[in-house]
């Protein structure tokens, strides 16, 4: 593993990501909401992860901003950061194909909208947000910069520590007890091993 080959490592997911992303993103525009629970502090939220996953990144890959922030690339590192990212990858296009028509990317209830609790939802509620966790790590081990490294980490944090809460509230007004008892019955980003599956 080279600096250079981690880089194009991280622009493939990163192109990846966006071609996962843009398909699912149109199709959920055509699907009327139900309601809604967006607020600024969410769109706020959105922009810290963008900029953190994406904007930051670019800039260091770009222009090696900010090199006072740089440090020696550990080949380790970067192998770790590659099969981090394919799960990363796998875990990201699964979730939006099992979520299907009732996906979106702000805090909304799709007409129709149905509790998806098969496949990954079985184990987790929150899947996507677990991949996201998963790329912030890839790109810390992929770009040596403590800035532009760690910015997925924190904007990654940003945006689940702040919107999971609405999302499940968001969820329980819309399907309430059944919701309350799937919520029993998984983690949210990780399985609860002492939870039997059903």
């Amino acid at each position: 593993m080279t600096p250079k080959l981690a880089i194009i490592i991280w622009a493939i997911s990163l192109i990846a990501w966006v071609a996962i992303r843009v398909p699912h993103q149109n199709r959920a525009r055509k699907t009327r909401v139900a309601s809604n629970a967006k607020t600024l502090g969410d769109r706020l939220a959105l922009a810290a992860a963008t900029i953190g996953l994406s904007v930051i990144p670019i800039i260091f890959v770009a222009t090696g901003f900010p090199a006072f922030a740089s440090y020696p690339f550990q080949p380790w590192l970067g192998w770790i950061g590659l099969f981090v990212e394919a799960a990363f990858l796998c875990l990201f296009y699964a979730s939006h194909r099992q979520l299907g028509k009732n996906w979106s990317v702000t805090l909304e209830i799709r007409q129709e909208h149905r509790l998806v609790t098969d496949g990954l939802y079985r184990y987790v509620r929150h899947p996507m947000y677990l991949s996201f966790w998963l790329w912030a790590i890839a790109q810390a081990c992929l770009l040596p910069n403590a800035i532009a490294g760690m910015a997925g980490l924190a904007g990654v944090a940003v945006l689940y520590f702040s919107r999971v809460p609405n999302e499940e509230a968001m969820m329980r007004a819309a399907f309430g007890a059944s919701y309350d008892d799937y919520a029993k019955h998984t983690g949210r980003i990780l399985p609860k091993p002492w939870s039997p599956i059903r």
